[in-house]
């Protein structure tokens, strides 16, 4: 297995133990979910940037990557709506888009297609990651934390941002590769 594949099996790895800090109610536990997820996301750039860089892009890659970040970033929304720091719709929206793009991506690899994910995709990534970020830095309790109502602003614009890019990728996505899926 290459150092790209590893990066993103610890991104996997890293869930439960993201989770586990996260779900602890207090204030330390917190700053270490919020490393936790940074950390893991950081693989994510990572492991794209080295596969790409060294010719190491495999199959494995294309279909591990974006399970790994979709397990990453659905199990933090999860966790967010249950603390009352994200709205269950919002994070509908985003599982619901997931859902419909892995249902697609299994249909296609079926038919012998493996297809990678594209850019807004990747765009779509960073804002719900950014968008985890800033909300993570709210304080379960106060609703407020570290950057105060500025914060609260600044979080819930990228997570709206992230929502749009979320459906607009996910369309993008089934129109560009529909002929995969055509004949069936």
């Amino acid at each position: 297995m290459n150092l790209p594949n590893r990066l993103s099996m610890l991104r996997m790895l890293m869930v439960p133990v993201f989770v586990a800090f996260a779900l602890v109610d207090a204030q330390w536990a917190q700053w270490v979910a919020l490393l936790l997820f940074c950390l893991a996301s950081l693989t994510d750039m990572l492991d794209g940037q080295i596969a790409r860089r060294r010719n190491l892009v495999t199959n494995f890659g294309k279909f591990i990557d974006p399970i790994a970040d979709k397990l990453l970033v659905m199990s933090a929304q999860v966790v967010l709506v249950g603390q009352g720091r994200l709205a269950s719709w919002l994070c509908i929206i985003m599982l619901a888009r997931e859902f419909a793009v892995s249902g697609f991506r299994l249909v296609a690899a079926n038919s012998g297609n493996v297809i990678a994910a594209g850019w807004l995709g990747k765009i779509k990534t960073v804002l719900q990651m950014a968008s985890i970020i800033l909300l993570l830095l709210l304080t379960p309790v106060s609703g407020e934390g570290l950057l105060g109502q500025t914060g609260i602003t600044i979080a819930n614009i990228v997570t709206i941002l992230a929502a749009f890019m979320t459906v607009w990728s996910g369309a993008d996505y089934i129109i560009r590769n529909f002929d995969c899926i055509r004949d069936m």
